[in-house]
């Protein structure tokens, strides 16, 4: 009998956002967890990884995506989000989302994450069993939410039935380590208060999250407003739908009592960032959050309006974006970036086993290659906010096994995959011309 699955030498170890990196220590995985953090000491491993010149750290969580949509990529620009919605991705799923699409263009978006350092997503879309799916295929780790609408959707084209068929999305969910079920709520304005209510009481009989886009735009704002005479975090509240097991996607416009109201509440936020900037909804009040208490979390948002998946990217958007806007360049530092996307993922989705390397915690593992230019010198955690990229990901091991290595994913075709999603956009192009 072996002691380890895989044992990582040589490299250098950072265990923790805001942690001293520790140089040439050995870390032992065994049964999809890390058996050991620390000096060298004899051992047998089914497989060694010698990590000389590169930074072992915690898999990126990625707490907010809609992952099936990869297929969408570009497909509506430098458009304000009502219309966006309404005039384009809106028309564009009730034509092309189907099964085949969410599994296919799922893979393309676990293919991309893989190899830019994510390990874990929060995904939110319909049809999300094909998600569920292909994320096991694949070999991440994933929350996955059914998405509930006051409209025809995919999958549910009498929205009467949405909450009947998110009960049963929950009720034949698999029994797999790597998944977890969750529901999400579109927002306040496309979701009525019965349904928000019926889809909270769902998650809690249930036991898992419930997710909601919430104070994204003014336009957002005017529209619940004009419909329920107060503001998109008030009126969740009011219907006590907040609560540690919400979570709620962007809040960028939310004042000084909400933010009292979303840390009573005990409920988790996600920003969005480069989403945020690129449909001009605004800035979140990150720092302001985060000084109350309240869990932040970092998230994509789909590909349709980043346009990537990159965390990299997002956590020096992240970093940055509050400087400029508060014109304060000590108002969130890198290392708070980095948490973000790591242990603050983790306690946002309610998984504490990872977002940290620490012997017991699940074995969610990337490995960085610093043998590049751009990270030469490599002084501190910092450079993986302002300096990194996701091509620099030499490695992710995900529960424990080797999902990619050298920069070749292991556990599925991405060649096929690409392809495939390529194919069912041929169709999607003609829509763009229309």
């Amino acid at each position: 009998m072996t002691d380890y699955d895989i044992s990582i030498i040589n490299g250098t170890i950072l265990s923790k956002a805001g942690t001293h990196p520790s140089p040439n220590e050995l870390v032992g995985i065994k049964d999809g967890f890390i058996k050991h953090i620390g000096p060298w000491h004899h051992f047998s491993a089914t497989k060694t990884i010698d990590a000389k010149n590169c930074l072992i750290c915690p898999g990126l969580i990625n707490a907010h995506g809609h992952s099936a949509m990869t297929l969408f990529r570009g497909l509506a620009d430098d458009l304000p989000l009502m219309t966006w919605l309404n005039d384009h991705i809106f028309p564009a799923e009730a034509k092309y989302v189907s099964r085949e699409m969410v599994y296919w263009a799922t893979k393309l978006a676990a293919a991309e994450m893989i190899m830019s350092g994510t390990t874990t997503v929060a995904d939110g879309y319909f049809f999300e069993s094909e998600a569920v799916r292909a994320f096991n295929d694949t070999g991440m780790r994933s929350i996955t939410a059914q998405g509930i609408i006051d409209f025809p959707a995919p999958g549910v084209p009498d929205p009467q039935h949405n909450i009947t068929a998110a009960e049963t999305f929950l009720a034949t969910f698999p029994n797999t380590h790597l998944a977890n079920k969750a529901l999400f709520c579109h927002s306040p304005y496309t979701c009525s208060p019965a349904t928000l209510q019926k889809a909270k009481q769902l998650a809690s009989d249930n036991n898992c999250l419930m997710f909601i886009h919430a104070a994204e735009t003014q336009a957002e704002l005017a529209q619940v407003e004009k419909s329920y005479g107060t503001t998109p975090i008030r009126h969740l509240n009011a219907l006590g739908v907040l609560d540690k097991n919400t979570v709620c996607i962007h809040t960028v416009l939310v004042d000084d009592h909400e933010i009292d109201i979303l840390k009573t509440s005990g409920c988790g936020v996600v920003t969005c960032p480069e989403s945020n900037m690129k449909l001009a909804s605004g800035v979140a009040p990150v720092p302001g959050l985060l000084q109350a208490g309240i869990p932040v979390a970092l998230g994509t948002d789909g590909c349709a309006s980043n346009n990537d998946l990159d965390l990299f990217s997002e956590m020096s958007s992240l970093a940055k974006l509050h400087k400029v806007t508060s014109s304060d360049p000590t108002v969130l530092s890198a290392a708070q970036a980095l948490s973000a996307a790591t242990v603050g993922g983790a306690r946002v989705l309610g998984l504490p086993e990872t977002g940290v390397l620490h012997p017991g915690k699940m074995a969610d593992i990337i490995i960085i290659d610093l043998h590049k230019p751009h990270l030469t010198p490599f002084y501190n955690q910092n450079s993986l906010v302002y300096c990194a990229k996701g091509a620099d990901v030499n490695t992710s091991i995900i529960g424990g096994k080797l999902v990619m290595h050298n920069r070749k994913i292991l556990t599925f075709e991405v060649e096929e995959t690409m392809a495939y999603v390529n194919n069912l956009a041929v169709s999607v192009a003609q829509l763009s011309k229309s």
